[in-house]
């Protein structure tokens, strides 16, 4: 017997307008949503509240219009940093995930790693937070080794022990896989990690939208993360960097507002996280990422994070009858998120999300910016289906219905 479903779901997906929508007379099944989440009314709201009603730059002007608009944008980060219980003074506003770890990786990484120096990532990271670190790594003359995985798709732990005793410069994790669902244990490797010297920088797109986190209760010295994943716009992302690094690190660009004075041959900077913030700002989609940040704080992180869990435990279950399907990633869903990435036989990823479009049911098929985990899985891509707060068991069941039908098609 199925528990009760931890989410009124119904009056959520009221709140989505694109969920009316139909595909080819079929109604919307999404299920891309480790890629981006769809935004409720609330967000689209803010927005056109923005643009229509008080739209001006920000922390310059003194008319009213730019004081709102600078009012609203610092209340925004403080949503953002009470959501993941740090200060707004430890909250950089970025484009997403992949700038705010460019960002490390410009503003504390050009000056702190050296020749000869040892940096560690795992094997399960999007390229977002590996790339960065091996041009760094090429750049610097240092050496960048990857943590390994188990056969269940966890980080092997003895390789990170053992990476651990080699002193090295820097860690970079994943919270939670975008292709795997892993959910690694950062309190433990983070504690590890700086313990033996390392600064860490978390990936946290896959995790912050999904579950509860309190970056304090993590350990990591950078935890990024991007608000379209959170139903929130598209580029707007944070950075929590904890407060003394912030404050030892160099700018990351050069321009307006992130200085304090500037004199022909030197300039002085602004405290964080104005420091990192130059120029004129992504002010409507942070403002709308505040929007989302009280949409999701009104369902409360621990029900999101038990319906995902609701969702992935029927969806493992009904995927596991379809013959030749396979599921990569832990099977405990205490150790997963909302993600499973799965192959068909032989049929390609790319022509099972194509029938499964003609449906109306829309998920992500590719290598998920994660090729190193591809050549581990020794496949050349997959397909992903993932869950977010608006998605129901007929979704599921419609994905299932659709695999069966494609499986047909193609004669398995």
């Amino acid at each position: 017997m199925l528990e009760t479903e931890p989410l009124p779901v119904e009056r959520i997906r009221a709140d989505f307008p694109i969920l009316k929508r139909r595909i080819r007379g079929r109604r919307l099944v999404y299920l891309d949503n480790a890629a981006t989440t769809q935004k409720p009314r609330q967000v689209i709201e803010a927005l056109v509240d923005y643009y229509s009603r008080y739209n001006s730059n920000i922390h310059r002007s003194v008319h009213t219009l730019g004081e709102e608009a600078t009012a609203e944008y610092e209340r925004a980060r403080s949503k953002v940093a009470g959501f993941v219980h740090c200060s707004p003074a430890e909250t950089v506003f970025t484009r997403g995930t992949t700038e705010s770890i460019n960002l490390v990786r410009f503003a504390w990484g050009e000056r702190a790693i050296r020749r000869g120096d040892t940096m560690v990532a795992t094997l399960m990271e999007h390229h977002s937070n590996l790339v960065p670190w091996q041009l760094l790594a090429a750049k610097k003359g240092a050496k960048l080794k990857l943590v390994g995985l188990e056969a269940d798709g966890t980080l092997r732990l003895d390789e990170f022990e053992k990476l651990m005793g080699e002193s090295p410069a820097l860690f970079a994790v994943t919270q939670c896989s975008n292709v795997l669902g892993t959910v690694n244990d950062l309190p433990k490797l983070c504690a590890k990690a700086r313990r033996a010297g390392a600064t860490v920088v978390v990936d946290a797109a896959q995790s912050v939208p999904h579950m509860p986190v309190d970056v304090a209760q993590l350990g990591a010295d950078f935890v990024a993360f991007s608000g379209h994943k959170m139903l929130g716009p598209t580029g707007i992302g944070v950075l929590y960097g904890r407060k003394q690094m912030l404050e030892e690190m160099d700018p990351f660009q050069g321009g307006g507002e992130m200085i304090r004075e500037v004199f022909a041959d030197h300039a002085t900077w602004k405290e964080p996280p104005e420091k990192f913030e130059a120029g004129t700002v992504n002010i409507a989609d942070t403002i709308g990422l505040g929007a989302a940040v009280d949409y999701l704080t009104a369902l409360g992180m621990e029900r999101v994070r038990r319906h995902e869990v609701y969702l992935v435990k029927y969806a493992l279950h009904a995927l596991a009858k379809i013959k030749d399907l396979k599921v990569y990633g832990p099977t405990r869903t205490d150790r997963r998120g909302g993600v499973l990435a799965f192959n068909v036989g032989d049929i390609h990823p790319h022509d099972l999300a194509t029938l499964l479009d003609m449906e109306g049911i829309a998920i992500r098929s590719g290598q998920h910016c994660a090729q190193p985990l591809m050549r581990w899985l020794d496949v050349t891509a997959t397909s992903r289906a993932s869950f977010y707060v608006y998605n129901t068991l007929d979704d599921v069941d419609a994905l299932v219905e659709g695999i069966q039908r494609a499986r047909g098609i193609f004669k398995l």
